[in-house]
């Protein structure tokens, strides 16, 4: 067993483990840390806690104190450099003509180092923009193409549903996915109604992927044979959260009637199905 605390940098982002350092660290507290590219400043959103050397990555590097008020302040200024700086290299890229979208400035804790990120449809030539910056800032440059799902997450914003972006607010990880998450919820394959703000199929199609599953395993699909209380029948449409099925009778095949899931007996299921075409038609947004 291990003692850890968890840290992350920015709201909606990774947490990492770190050792405590004999420190006792609550949740909400700022914290200086040791990182690969030096000391940065986090919040603690995990208090002292022994985990199972398996969960863990070793060496787990330390805290080194608990942010002080000096810490808080040299913080907030990093932070309006940052501001600055994403100014000045706007500038810059106009500058040399480059075909890059600037997203996000950082400044390491220590300012030794400043991370640009950007967006781009290819490759950017980037190298005499690198050497204008570290000329103009005295200090080490790194410029970081990064994806629209990124850009999202970093720059935020509301979604279709009303809510701040999942992405910056509790997902950590991107994963994969796929348009057929999407027939499986029973949602219209409008790029418009599928996609989130960054173009790229909704995050929560995914998150939300297992409960539906579940729900499909009690669930008759379309073009299921069923028993109902009135006889044999087709599933026409399926009301997947509600559990309502629409059946046509063997016996009546032109009325359509509603039946609870728990009220008919499956004989021979149906299948989610997505065709090529439409597979096709919408691969640009996985």
């Amino acid at each position: 067993m291990t003692e850890v605390v968890g840290v992350k940098f920015k709201e909606g982002g990774n947490m990492y483990y770190f050792a405590p350092n004999g420190l006792k660290l609550s949740i909400g507290e700022n914290a200086i840390v040791e990182t690969a590219r030096g000391l940065e400043y986090g919040s603690v959103v995990l208090a002292n806690k022994e985990l199972d050397d398996s969960e863990i990555v070793s060496p787990l590097k330390n805290v080194v104190r608990k942010a002080t008020k000096a810490d808080d302040e040299v913080y907030a200024k990093n932070k309006e450099k940052e501001k600055e700086a994403l100014h000045i290299c706007e500038k810059k890229v106009a500058e040399h003509g480059l075909e890059m979208q600037l997203v996000d400035v950082e400044y390491t804790f220590d300012r030794g180092k400043i991370l640009f990120y950007f967006t781009a449809d290819g490759r950017v030539d980037f190298r005499e923009l690198v050497k204008d910056l570290a000329g103009t800032f005295r200090t080490r440059i790194e410029l970081r193409q990064i994806g629209v799902r990124d850009e999202a997450k970093m720059i935020g914003g509301l979604g279709i549903c009303g809510r701040p972006f999942c992405c910056c607010s509790f997902l950590e990880d991107f994963k994969p996915v796929s348009v057929k998450m999407a027939k499986e919820q029973n949602m219209s394959l409008n790029p418009g109604k599928i996609s989130g703000t960054c173009g790229r199929l909704m995050c929560c199609l995914k998150y939300e992927e297992e409960a539906y599953r579940a729900l499909w395993k009690t669930t008759p699909k379309v073009g299921a044979q069923v028993k109902t209380p009135d006889g044999k029948g087709t599933v026409t449409e399926v009301s997947l959260l509600r559990g309502d099925l629409k059946v046509t009778l063997d016996r009546d095949p032109d009325s359509v009637r509603t039946y609870k899931r728990a009220d008919v007996k499956l004989l021979k299921d149906g299948d989610i199905k997505v065709d090529k075409k439409e597979m096709e038609d919408l691969k640009d947004l996985e």
